[in-house]
This record gives structure tokens, sequence and C-alpha cells, in this order.
């Protein structure tokens, strides 16, 4: 089985098993439930995904697919992208003190990076545009339709950034009919959110339209006993808007724009420790010096206050549009363009040092950086009209990039009682990116029950980077190198693709094997303390994927029961490498060597009687690192084989689901919870102990009153048992910190909508 975990930590305590069972059973986000359907029927609803870059539904894909449903996300106020971790076991997320340090994972492969010259391994698609900078999927879900997350690699259809699998956002569409709302929601710790959107026809037959907006502003849960400000929140405003036009019955064309701008106020990590354990040795070494200069705050692992002189804040700003075109040819085949042009702004000021003032023993750092990113896609593809003997998807995908960067890094040092000195290092560096693709995957039907799936891209890859630094000092001041001069530049191409068979063993069961090869572009480690080593090129990431997958439909279409198992390997690995550099953290990304994941995923929708939705999911995935490639002058403690790779719990499970009753005059109530719970995680490739999350569960309810005259009013309750964890765990020169959650403690809300 797995590495020390029990069976019998996949049970819920007593407590919370009584909360599950008081509160009715399981929420309204069924993972696989169809998005924004509340009938009561006692059947389920089919669901069609664009797994496969046409509609299908679901359960014919030959993929490991996760749906979830916009409405269900955003009513139990999971607004970001990192939230589908909740409800998709598969999925893990890290957070930081800026978008840069955001990463999705899946199945326990994920890219740690802040350097521009790193691609993603999981990629993110909005109405099929690839995002290239994982701080781009940090983006509100403004108007979602529904999230499909795409299991394993992806790269034939999906291509760059798809190594270890795709989240695929589509939007609303607008609608034929006149549709409005204005939807609000109020939670505790002064959490508002308001949401407000028109949808309709705006020529008869010929053009639809839609617009969205967003307020939100949360303070925060986090407090700093300097100035007695609470942190750890945001305020956002967005806009979101799309054209649909039919310019004959053949010709579609769809306009989308969005753009969303957010200042954050996370903290660098609060602190939970000020000791370190070191690896393999176990040795402990204390700082008292850093903990007294941390007080009043008081080193603990619910921790939730800072004491900092320096407002850790981040102000972003993400915005695009995009042109896509159907246009249906002869034959039934769909010529499809996808044009698109996007940017990213992204400034951040951190409080480095984590402390009030600077002492002796810890000097005081403050960074600033402005990042200024664009991109522009073009992908073209040829679909054939599906339900022949031989289907197929071809096209082409070109995307250019740009990201241009400056960070300054002041550090205050005290010589004498009475004495100190400023210095600073200033870095302004970049990256450019050209990638060409070429792709097609076809389906062959030997018999009606019997087919093939093959599919292969070619993809060719450009990156360029440049940087300078300039330095006060000739040699290496705390956190900062002396200057430095580099450009460099590497083309590199791979192939990735997918072959294997499904069968249908019956109406309503149907299996697949796969083996599928992604690939993941080069890079360079382009970032603030970039050294003379750091100037070579990391090489191409690729994966060999084994999967096998298994979709029913039982019980007379009340159950629907998915499962897969897999192996995947992943050769030159790309990953960081922590060193310390003049008693600062910094990092090396290396071929980190081969790591593999393995294991099975397990999910189910079921409706045993009218009204009522369960549904859960369970993945046993065990990621490790099979063989690493410590860098020249590691340590010892660089040997870590056989370990878990980060952010990649061994088990992980949800289970939600609602009851829905008819009330008299046509009033619905809704009764609803959800219970997540995942086993121990590591959050260091370095294995430290004190980078170890414990196992915990989490569980949430609601109550749902609502009106046929088109209003709803939810009263929701989040982390009823007050568990607090860590969504990060980081270690600096003396200390621990960790990242706190939204959900780090207990808090209710309501939410009121009014469609009119």
């Amino acid at each position: 089985m797995t590495h020390g975990i029990r069976k019998s930590k996949l049970v819920p305590s007593p407590r919370h098993a009584v909360a599950v069972a008081a509160l009715v059973a399981l929420s309204a986000q069924a993972q696989q439930a169809a998005p924004g359907k509340t009938d009561a029927d006692d059947t389920l609803q089919q669901v069609t995904v664009t797994a496969t870059r046409r509609a299908e539904p679901l359960q014919k894909v030959p993929v490991a697919v996760s749906v979830v449903g916009g409405d269900d996300m955003e009513r139990s106020n999971r607004n970001t992208l990192g939230a589908i971790a909740s409800t998709v076991p598969s999925v893990n997320f890290r957070t930081n003190a800026s978008n840069k340090d955001t990463t999705l994972f899946v199945r326990g492969v994920g890219t740690i990076s802040t350097s521009p010259g790193v691609e993603p391994t999981v990629s993110t698609v909005v109405d099929g545009v690839v995002m290239a900078r994982p701080g781009q999927a940090t983006l509100d879900l403004l108007d979602v339709d529904r999230i499909e997350v795409l299991r394993g690699p992806q790269g034939t259809l999906f291509g760059r950034n798809a190594s270890a699998g795709v989240v695929s956002i589509i939007t609303k569409a607008p609608s034929k009919s006149l549709e409005r709302y204005v939807d609000v929601s109020y939670f505790s710790g002064n959490e508002m959110r308001l949401r407000g959107g028109i949808s309709g026809e705006l020529s008869p037959g010929g053009a639809r339209g839609s617009l969205t907006a967003l307020v939100g502003k949360y303070d925060g849960n986090v407090k700093n006993v300097f100035n007695g400000e609470d942190v750890n929140g945001y305020d956002k405003k967005g806009l979101r808007g799309r054209l649909e036009i039919d310019a004959s019955k053949d010709l579609k064309i769809t306009l989308g724009a969005d753009v969303l701008k957010s200042a954050d106020t996370v903290p660098t990590g609060v602190v939970t420790r000020t000791s370190l354990i070191a690896f393999p040795s176990g040795a402990v070494s204390t700082f008292p010096a850093f903990d007294a200069a941390l007080a009043p705050v008081v080193a603990s692992p619910t921790n939730r206050q800072i004491n900092s002189n320096f407002k850790t804040h981040v102000e972003d700003s993400n915005a695009g549009g995009s042109m896509t075109i159907d246009w249906k040819l002869g034959g039934g085949h769909t010529l499809t363009s996808v044009t698109a042009y996007r940017t990213w702004d992204n400034d951040q000021f951190q409080d480095g040092d984590r402390l009030a003032a600077p002492t002796s023993a810890f000097p005081q750092s403050h960074d600033t950086g402005a990042l200024r990113f664009k991109q522009t896609t073009q992908e073209l593809r040829l679909a054939s009209a599906g339900g022949e003997s031989i289907d197929y998807v071809a096209g082409m995908f070109l995307l250019s990039s740009k990201n241009d960067e400056v960070y300054r890094r002041d550090v205050r040092r005290v010589l004498t009682a009475t004495s100190t000195q400023d210095d600073n290092g200033v870095a302004d560096y970049g990256t450019k990116t050209k990638s060409v693709a070429l792709f097609g995957e076809g389906t062959v039907r030997f018999s009606p029950g019997f087919r093939g799936v093959m599919g292969l891209r070619y993809t060719n890859d450009d990156l360029e980077f440049r940087h300078q630094r300039v330095s006060t000092q000739t040699a290496a001041f705390p956190g900062v190198q002396p200057a430095v001069s580099n450009t460099g530049s590497t083309s590199t191409h791979g192939t990735s693709g997918r072959i294997g068979p499904q069968f249908d063993f019956s109406a309503n069961v149907s299996g697949y094997a796969t083996y599928s090869r992604g690939y993941k572009g080069p890079a360079f480690n382009v970032f603030f303390n970039m050294l003379n080593r750091d100037t070579l090129a990391i090489a191409p990431e690729t994966s060999d994927s084994y999967e096998l997958g298994l979709k029913s439909t039982l019980l007379d279409n009340k159950l629907r029961l998915n499962i897969a198992a897999f192996s995947t390997k992943y050769k030159n690995y790309q990953a960081n490498f922590f060193d310390l550099v003049a008693n600062a953290v910094v990092t090396r990304l290396i071929n980190a060597g081969d790591v593999s994941s393995k294991g099975i995923e397990v999910d189910f929708v079921a409706k045993p009687m009218a009204g009522l939705t369960v549904s859960g999911a369970l993945a046993n995935i065990q990621a490790r690192i099979d063989n690493f490639n410590c860098p020249v002058g590691a340590a010892a403690s660089c040997q870590v084989n056989g370990k878990p790779l980060p952010y990649s719990p061994d088990w992980k499970a949800s289970l939600q689901g609602s009851y829905r009753f008819n009330l008299a005059n046509g009033m619905g109530l809704e009764l609803g919870t959800d219970y997540t719970w995942q086993s121990k995680v590591q959050y260091d490739i370095g294995q430290f102990a004190d980078t170890i999350q414990p196992s915990y569960g989490i569980v949430n309810a609601s109550i749902t009153l609502s009106s046929p005259t088109g209003w709803r009013v939810s009263v929701l309750g989040k982390n009823l048992s007050d568990k607090s964890y860590a969504s990060f765990l980081g270690r600096g020169g003396a200390y621990v910190n960790r990242a706190v959650p939204r959900d780090d403690q207990r808090y209710f809300g309501v939410n009121l909508r009014y469609d009119f």
C-alpha cells in the first residue's frame, strides 16, 4: 500500500462523521454533476466535455476528466483556480506571497519556480487560450460555466505546458433570452463579493452578448502587530464580456475580453517555529535571537500574527482578448481559429526579513519587483464531423511571449548601536519565447464497440534570456550577489502523443488503455540572484505514461462510477534545489533526474432518490523521486532518492452532496455539506521534517432557500471543525513559515442572488 499510511486514516473521526450526518450529506459541488443543474429528477444528467477538442459525453472520452461547476464554486466561496484542489483529489496547489509563486500540481507533478524562463507542467487554458505563465492562472473564477481537469499528459491536443495535465476553464456562453442577475456574498472577517451580469440576444438570430462584473474585498485573517492592520486579504475588480455573432448558418464568430485587477496583502509567510530540523540527521538548531526579534509574536503551528515594518502586498492585472471563428465546411468538417492576446502586470512588495526592525544578527531586507508580460497565440484546428469510421482533429499552434522584470532588494545592516549601513541590488532581466507546433489525433472505429485512438504532436521551442544585476558592493552581502551580466538562448524540439484502444463492454460501460508521451520545453533559471552557473539551458522534461480507465453509468442512470489507474515516469525532471547565498535562501533550477507518479483514482456521482445527489472522489497517488542528480557542491542531504515529491499527499479524498426538497408555493430548500481529507504532505523537496503538514480534514455545510420568482439565499459554514492547517510551509535561515489559508479557522457567511 502506501508508506506509513494506515487504511484507518481514510475514515473521518467520530466528530466529523457526526457533523456530516447531522447536516444531511453532501454539497452542491458534486464533482461531475452537470454544472448549474438544480432539477430534482432521480437520474443523472449527461455531462458534455471538450477534452478531445470537440464536444463529447464525459463517459465516452478515453481521458480521465473531472468536471467542476462554476456556479457551485462561486456559491461555496471557492473563487480561485487553486480552490479546485478541495474538490478534485488529484489536484494540489502551491501558494505563497505573490502570484508569481503559485503553481498547480496534477498527480503529484508540477513546477516550482518564479523564473520567467520555465514553463508550468500543468497547462491552464481559458476558452481555448493557453496561459503561458503560471501566475496568470490565479485569475478569479468570473462567469465560469465549468472547469474540466484533464489528468495525466495531454500533449497531443493541448500541447504546451500539458506534460502533467490540463485545467480547462470554459466561460458561460451568452443566452438567447434576456437574463440578468445580482449576486452578493458576505462572510465573517469582513469579506464581501458582489457580482452582476446581463446576457441575451442583441439581434434576432444574429448576435448574442454577455457582460459580467465583479467587486470583491477581504480584510484578511492575519494580524500585523506592528501597526495593527489585518493582512492576508484581497481587493478585486473584474469585468468579462463575450459576443457571439452568427455571420451565416455556417460561420460563427466569438469575441471575448476580460480584465481583472487585484491588490492582495498576502504576507511573506507567518512564522510557525524559530528552530530548524536538519535532514537526514534530525538535528535541531534553535535561534533564540530571531525568537526575541519576532516578539510579541509567538511562533506556533496555528500562529496568525506577523511583526513587519514593511507592507507585503501584490498589485496584479490580468487582461486579454480573443477571437474564435468556427466555420462549417463541406462534409461536416469544422475549421476553428483561436486568436488571442494577453497581458499580465505584477508589482510585488515583500518583507524578506519578516521583522519589525533590523538587528545585528538579522539585517533588514525589503524587496520590490515589477513584471510586465505579454503573449500572442494562434491556433488553427480542422475537425471531422464526428461519428464516422474515422474521426480526427488536426491543427497548428503558435505562441510568442515576452517577459520583462525589474527586481530590487534593499538591505539595512546594523553595524553598531548607533549606526547602520544601507545597500541594494537591482536586477533587470527578461525572456522571449517562440513556440510552434503541429498536431493531430484520430479515432478509428474498428467495430461498434471497439475503437483505437492515436495522436502525435511536434513542437519546436526557441527561448532566450537577458539578465543584468548591479550592486552597491563588489562582494556578496545578505541576500544579494555582486554585479553580473549574462545573455543566452536555446532551441529544441520534441514530440508528444497518445495511442491506445477503447472498448464498449456494454451500452453503459466502457474502458480504455493508453500510452501517452509528454514533453515540457527547455528552461533557464532567470531570477534576481542569477549567477554565471545559471546560464546553461535546462534540458526539456519528458514523460511516459500508461493508463487504464473504466467509465460506467449504472443502476438505471442513477450512479456514475469512473476509475483510472496510471503509472508515469519523468526524465530530466525540472526542479528547484535550494542553496544559501550570503545567509539567504536562493534556488538552483536543475534537471533533477528521474521521478515517477503512479496510483489509482476513483470518482462517482449518484442520485439514489429524487432531490438527493451524492458524489465523491478518492486518489491514492505515490509521487516519488527515483534518482536525484545532486548538483556539484551540494551537501550530502541532497540524497533524497525514494522520497516523496513536494505538494503530493499519498491519499486524498472528497465527499460532497446535497438534498433538495420542495416547500409550499414553489419554494425549495437545499441542505448540503462537503468533507475533504488528505494524508500528510511534504512541502519541500529537501525532505525536512519541519516542512511536513500532518493529515487533516475540512467540513463545510450550507442551507439554501430558493424561490420560483428568481431569488435565492444561502447560509454557509466553512471549516466547521475549526481545523488549522498550512497550505504552504517554507524554511528561512532561522525559522519556518506557513501560508495561512482562508479557511484556517471556522467562519460563516451568507449568499444572496436574484435573477430577473
